[in-house]
Order: C-alpha cells, then sequence, then structure tokens
C-alpha cells in the first residue's frame, strides 16, 4: 500500500488488536470511535470540541448531504473539510443504509436504487458510480462501497440474492472509485460484507470483496434489530472471515458493552449515533451504566455526572445542574450532555487500547461489565 493509507496492528490480545490507520489527513488510533456528522456537524458540538475529546476521525453521510446542500455544492465551497472546519479524516457511508430504509419511497433495481427525497419528493437515481462521484465531490478520506443492507429476519434466499447483488454493486464501487483521479490517490475505500447472520453466506461475501480488493473491510447488516446475543454471535466468526492485515469497521455500533463485546472479538472500528443523540434526550452513558438526567434524584445532587470522567462537563457542572437544563430543554443541556457522551466513548476506547497493549483486555472487559451493567 501506498502512504495515503496504511494499517498496522501494534497490539494483540486473544482476538483484540490495536493499531493505527496512517492517511493523508492524519492518523486513527484503533480501536476507533468515530462520532456521526450525519449532515456536516456532529449534533451540538463544534468541530473543534469533537477533537478535544480525542477523536480521530468523524463519520459524513452522503445521503443527507447529497440531498442538503449537496455534493456540488460542497465541492464548489472546497470540500466538506474546508466547509465544516474538520481537518482530520473523514468517512462517509454510501447513502445506501439510508436508501433501503425508504421502502415505500425507493425502487430497487440492479442499476441502483431510484428514490424520492423525504425532504422535497424531488426524484434522485444512486447507483454505485454516482455513489462514489458524491463522496469524491464532498473529499472523503475512507470511501464506502455502495451495498444494500436487508434486514436479518428476512427469508435466506432473498438475504443470499441481496448479498450477491451487494458484491456486484462493490465491483462497480471500486472501478468507479478508480476513476477518481486525484481523490482516489489520497483516500481509501472499504468493502462491506453482507450475509446477515449466516456464517456460509457472509464467508461467501467476503471472499468476494477479497477477490476485489479494499483498503478495509466493514461488517454491514447488523444492529438493525437482531439484538446484541445474535450480533454477537455472528461477530463470533464474521471478523475473522476478513483479511486480517485490513482495519475490520462494525458500521452503526452501538451501545458502549456492545463496543466492548466486539473489540473482543477482532473489530477495530465503529460508528453510531447513540452517544449524541442520547446527550440530546438527558442519557449519559458512564462507566457505571447508563444515566436518565430527567430523573428527579439528581435535582439536589452536587455530584459530577462521572467521577472518572475527565471531560469539561464533568469537570465544571453538577449532576443538579445539568437536570435542571435537561428538564428546561435548555440548548446548553444538549451541548454538555453530548460533549460528556462524546469524550465517554473515546475514554472507553482510549481504555481498551491501552488494555489490549499491556495485555490485559479480558480483565478489562470482565470488570467494565461487572460496573457497567450491574
Amino acid at each position: 500500500m501506498t502512504n495515503r493509507f496504511t494499517f498496522a496492528v501494534e497490539a494483540v490480545d486473544g482476538a483484540a488488536r490495536t493499531g493505527a490507520i496512517s492517511m493523508y489527513r492524519g492518523q486513527i488510533r484503533t480501536p476507533a470511535f468515530m462520532p456521526v456528522g450525519t449532515a456536516a456537524t456532529v449534533k451540538a458540538m463544534k468541530p473543534e470540541t469533537v477533537r478535544k475529546t480525542g477523536a480521530d476521525i468523524i463519520l459524513g453521510n452522503t445521503y443527507h448531504l447529497m440531498l442538503r446542500p449537496g455534493a456540488e455544492r460542497v465541492a464548489k465551497l472546497g470540500g466538506l473539510h474546508k466547509f465544516t472546519n474538520w481537518n482530520r479524516p473523514i468517512l462517509t457511508d454510501s447513502g445506501g443504509y439510508q436508501v433501503m430504509s425508504l421502502s415505500d419511497l425507493r425502487k430497487l433495481t440492479e442499476k441502483g436504487v431510484e428514490f424520492r427525497s423525504h425532504i422535497d419528493g424531488s426524484k434522485h437515481m444512486l447507483t454505485p458510480e454516482r455513489s462514489m462521484e458524491i463522496q469524491r465531490l464532498l473529499g472523503s478520506d475512507i470511501v464506502m462501497a455502495f451495498d444494500e443492507c436487508p434486514r436479518a429476519d428476512r427469508p435466506r434466499d432473498e438475504i443470499a440474492a441481496s448479498m450477491e447483488m451487494s458484491m456486484r454493486w462493490a465491483q462497480r464501487s471500486r472501478e468507479g472509485f478508480n476513476a477518481g483521479g486525484e481523490h482516489a490517490e489520497r483516500s481509501a475505500l472499504f468493502g462491506i460484507q453482507q450475509g446477515a447472520l449466516d456464517e456460509d453466506l457472509r464467508k461467501i461475501s467476503a471472499d468476494k470483496l477479497a477477490d476485489i480488493g479494499f483498503d478495509g473491510y466493514a461488517i454491514g447488516g447488523l444492529a438493525v434489530g437482531e439484538g446484541q446475543e445474535a450480533m454477537f454471535a455472528t461477530l463470533d466468526f464474521a471478523p475473522a472471515q476478513l483479511p486480517q492485515d485490513r482495519p475490520r469497521y462494525l458500521m452503526g455500533v452501538g451501545k458502549p458493552d456492545d463496543l466492548v463485546g466486539a473489540v473482543e472479538r477482532g473489530v477495530d472500528m465503529f460508528d453510531c449515533v447513540l452517544p449524541s443523540r442520547s446527550g440530546r434526550n438527558g442519557q449519559a452513558f458512564t462507566w457505571n451504566g447508563p444515566m436518565n438526567l430527567r430523573n428527579a434524584r439528581f435535582a439536589e445532587d452536587t455530584d459530577p455526572l462521572d467521577n472518572r470522567c475527565t471531560c469539561d462537563t464533568c469537570n465544571t457542572y453538577s449532576r443538579a445542574y445539568l437536570h435542571h437544563l435537561v428538564k428546561s430543554q435548555e440548548i446548553l443541556g444538549a451541548m454538555l450532555m453530548t460533549e460528556h457522551n462524546i469524550a465517554f466513548y473515546q475514554q472507553l476506547m482510549q481504555a481498551m487500547r491501552d488494555a489490549i497493549g499491556e495485555r490485559r483486555f479480558a480483565t478489562f472487559a470482565k470488570d467494565f461489565r461487572r460496573d457497567y451493567l450491574r
């Protein structure tokens, strides 16, 4: 691989591993959690605050950005990094998951997906080639192949047919990405393994992706309602099916205990809206489990949100004040709670990186679950 993208595993403890991705715009320490900036912003946070929490990379959403403000407009304004004032790596999803969720507004064919905007009803066509073009216009550092993500409870023959089409789309994504000129020379393309909960289908998908060749590999089709037990059962085999010298990215996950369990099974990268969405709704994640600040018992609690957390929210404000802000629906409450949650996720990732590097991950995971799930 060239200097545009390298991945080095620095330590392994069981199936868990820690390392670093090096790219044009900086290094990404793994295991990594990517805050989600759906519409070119991590909601309720400034980019510099996101970086201060320890985030090395954020995620942008192709579907939402293609509709508003438009990929061509973002490109005209200097690309997503300049537009958002985030000068570190950005991963963009392909738009496939959002389009697939619009079951009443889309038409799926081998070519791609025709859909109507949820904003104004306008008609659009998203294909592997167009997805690559949009992500190129945005200036994405890690580009995701275009795929379909069926629900895990669909019949096996439907899941198999969907997976096979996604693999054909993966090949077209590879070709479209390669045609990207200068952008392709400094960015990376990840393929997405599909197959729902079926080990054989996922093996077929992994082999086809490896034959095409990608810089990294995502595990798609999980965290779509199947539950943690089924997800972990799939992760018991899915990561090992993928090339061992490339990063493995579990899409759309998840709760803190999901992250620990997935790292335990060999996953390197994550994204999820949960820490920011929960923060806006008054829920904090802490080392002792989730905490609902709407609860009246916090009204006169002068303790910090989490005694073990080093974020500015915990260092400055009491639970009583946060309770007041949340109950009053003050904007500052959403900001402070989101900042804490994103910071907590980053501290959790650092703690896992340290534990793997010191070959004590099993003990760390056991202690974490004891405190978090009690």
